[in-house]
């Protein structure tokens, strides 16, 4: 299946624009996008953490994933 994933804060600077185009097969999971994620933006990993929402909620890592659902990637956000 193919997903959209949008990105905010340094995630964008990550990805090197707004959104990132992935194929994914039809079982996978939040833990499966993130693997993929990491393998193919190995400075994602660098973050102290960052959040993965799935239809406008906070998602977790053995939650499945749909064609038509809508995904983010939430960098973690500091305050002053």
């Amino acid at each position: 299946m193919k997903i959209k994933i949008l990105a905010f804060g340094i995630a964008k600077d990550i990805f090197g624009g707004p959104s990132v185009n992935l194929e994914l097969t039809n079982d996978a999971t939040v833990y499966n996008l993130q693997y993929l994620l990491e393998h193919q933006y190995p400075r994602l990993k660098q973050l102290a953490s960052y959040m993965v929402a799935v239809n406008n909620e906070y998602a977790l890592p053995g939650d499945n994933l749909h064609e038509k659902d809508e995904i983010a990637i939430i960098p973690p956000v500091s305050g002053g």
